[in-house]
């Protein structure tokens, strides 16, 4: 996408005009803008769009990027977009003596629909081709926002419990076909206990706590009937889903390209959250083993202490890719992909398990670097496939990293602290903290380097436009000097 050839040499014509004010003597400088109505009309549809993206994880610099190809393609040259983890701001610059028109927008609503983020899109690359009026932008925007979501919610329950089951196996559960059963059923259990909560406005945090705690006693109960050898991997699954949603990707971006407080932000949520999830899954620790009854209290600990991290060594390759794919199906399903991204997403599931597989199991690489190396695959491949087919990046990023995230070594922390208590389990969670960042600066990478493949670029020292997930295809480039 972005703006024409002939539409840019509009631009630098009118930034290059000379405005004479009325009763002024000497000429002012400032560039020749459409009526007062359009500039406030541009600068909301920019706005509306952003929040779109940042609402479904996009970086700030993607928010940025797109906001600037909106209101250049409708003749605002001069526009300084200011993104925050919260508000969107647009300031229009009209020139030495009109005072500048300034918008903000607050993105309440995090409510991720990729269908919703890929009509964005769409209607994006019609704005930048200047094939479509501002007026019936904004009208198209308002029927995409306001549109119902293209599945019931039932299915996306669905297909959270499909992907704890896939996650089960990708674990090391699948010997044992009740262990995949289980771990479906408590997580379509906890998605519907948090639909019932989110609609009475309960704050996220203690959402969080109760999925934690309503997985973590389901596992320990069904353990205690003796209908399981071991709840660890139960827990680990329902670890990983209530962690999925969460803007790991996002806030790497963000810091890495700049935008601290926005990252400061995202990764301020994603701590609350974590605490939340960790309080619960704690909790339900502490009492199912003080006051469960003697099938809980008789838990072995140390084979629960040594549940391996990252994965089961004795699964085939093919079955690693196989969960790894299903599981970033059910994720991308959950968070309402269309049909294309949807296949894309489950590929980049099965590239990110199989490389993470082969890297640990036959390379005996670290779980930490493994992670990165498998995440920068799914970036790069999905940095150039997604602008192929015009789908949404972030739908591929997001998805590949699901199957990776360390939802066991999380609940091997925990367990090591509030069971076993042992000091261990700090570094446990330390290992599962590094686990999730060099998973997000992994897909940032891939994308940083899938910019000049995807653009026809023959080097890599010229004209780098850094890693993009959203917006335009084709965003202004800095020179680097």
């Amino acid at each position: 996408m972005g703006i024409t050839r002939r539409a840019r040499g509009v631009l630098r014509r009118r930034e290059q005009e000379e405005t004479i004010v009325p009763g002024s003597r000497n000429a002012v400088f400032g560039p020749a803008l459409p009526d007062e109505a359009t500039v406030h009309l541009v600068l909301d549809l920019g706005l509306r769009i952003g929040e779109v993206q940042m609402a479904s994880g996009a970086g700030a610099s993607d928010v940025t990027a797109t906001i600037t190809g909106v209101v250049n393609a409708y003749g605002l040259p001069h526009c300084e977009v200011d993104v925050i983890y919260t508000s969107i701001t647009v300031s229009c610059y009209r020139g030495t003596e009109v005072p500048p028109i300034t918008s903000l927008r607050v993105v309440r609503n995090r409510s991720v629909d990729y269908t919703r983020l890929a009509d964005v899109e769409a209607l994006l690359r019609r704005i930048t081709a200047a094939e479509i009026t501002a007026a019936e932008a904004y009208a198209d925007l308002d029927r995409i926002t306001t549109a119902a979501h293209p599945f019931p919610r039932w299915v996306a329950t669905l297909s959270w419990a499909g992907m704890a089951a896939s996650l089960a196996v990708l674990l090391g559960g699948g010997e044992d076909w009740r262990l995949p059963v289980f771990a479906a059923a408590s997580t379509a259990l906890v998605d519907r206990v948090g639909r019932l909560l989110n609609k009475r406005a309960l704050p996220f945090f203690f959402q969080q706590a109760v999925g934690g705690a309503i997985a973590t006693t389901v596992a320990m109960g069904v353990y205690a009937l003796g209908w399981l050898s071991s709840p660890s991997l139960a827990v680990a699954t329902a670890i990983i889903v209530l962690l999925s949603g969460m803007t790991v990707v996002g806030s790497m971006q963000d810091a890495i390209t700049g935008y601290n407080v926005t990252a400061a932000g995202r990764i301020a949520e994603l701590a609350v959250m974590s605490a939340g999830l960790i309080a619960g899954v704690v909790l339900a620790l502490y009492i199912s083993l003080r006051i469960g009854g003697e099938g809980v209290r008789g838990l072995d600990v140390r084979a629960l202490g040594s549940a391996q991290v990252s994965g089961a060594a004795g699964l085939t390759l093919l079955v690693q890719c196989l969960a790894g794919a299903s599981t970033s199906a059910c994720f991308a399903l959950a968070s309402y992909a269309p049909p294309r991204p949807l296949v894309i997403a489950g590929i980049g599931g099965a590239v990110a398990a199989g490389v993470h597989s082969v890297l640990t199991v036959s390379l005996a690489v670290h779980t930490v670097l493994a992670g990165a190396v498998a995440t920068m695959v799914v970036g790069f491949a999905g940095g150039i496939v997604a602008r192929r087919l015009r789908i949404p990046g972030l739908v591929i990023a997001v998805s590949g990293v699901a199957p990776l995230l360390p939802g066991l070594s999380t609940y091997r922390g925990l367990f090591e602290l509030s069971v076993q208590g042992d000091t261990k389990g700090l570094a446990t969670l330390m290992l599962a903290i590094a686990t999730g960042l060099a998973l997000g600066a992994g897909v940032v990478l891939g994308e940083y380097l899938a910019s000049p493949v995807r653009t026809r670029l023959g080097r890599l020292e010229r004209r780098m436009s850094g890693p993009r997930m959203s917006g335009p295809v084709h965003p202004s480039k800095r020179r680097l000097d």
